[in-house]
Order: C-alpha cells, then sequence, then structure tokens
C-alpha cells in the first residue's frame, strides 16, 4: 500500500532541496508545494495547514499519512515512516 507523503517546502532552503534529493534518490512518490511562492489566500490557507503539523512553522516538514510529521532532513526516519 502506498503511502500519501507530502513535503511542505521553501523553494530557497537547502534542506528542503536536498529532503526532495533524497525522496526522489529513494523513489519515494511524494507531492510537495514551495510555500514561498504562493500568494494571498492559497499561502494562508497552506500556513494554516502547517501549523497543525508543525505549530513552529519551519521547513522542510513532510508529512506521511496525514500522521507521522518529520520536520527537518532526517534520513533514518523518512526511511521508516514511508516504507
Amino acid at each position: 500500500m502506498s503511502k500519501d507523503i507530502f513535503l511542505y517546502a521553501l523553494s530557497t532552503c537547502i534542506h528542503c532541496k536536498n529532503t526532495k534529493k533524497f525522496l526522489e534518490e529513494n523513489n519515494i512518490d511524494y507531492d510537495f508545494v514551495y510555500v514561498d511562492q504562493l500568494s494571498g489566500e492559497e499561502k494562508e490557507r497552506i500556513v494554516e495547514e502547517i501549523k497543525k503539523y508543525n505549530p513552529r512553522i519551519s521547513f522542510p516538514t513532510l508529512v506521511v499519512d496525514g500522521k507521522k510529521v518529520i520536520v527537518g532532513l532526517k534520513k533514518d526516519e523518512i526511511m521508516e515512516a514511508c516504507q
């Protein structure tokens, strides 16, 4: 069964880029959004969504199946959560 994996990231964040690279190198399917490239109501909506998972609103924030939240590039946690 595949996991629903979503990455909240910033386009200027090296840790976000490295997290995306890690996911791709490990053939992990995911969706993502660059929060800094959003504007208006859409950005406000996404920021509120992130707050539910990560009140500090730091990046990258990875959410697996809407339950497991991983903040930062934590390769071991990501691999465990995505298997």
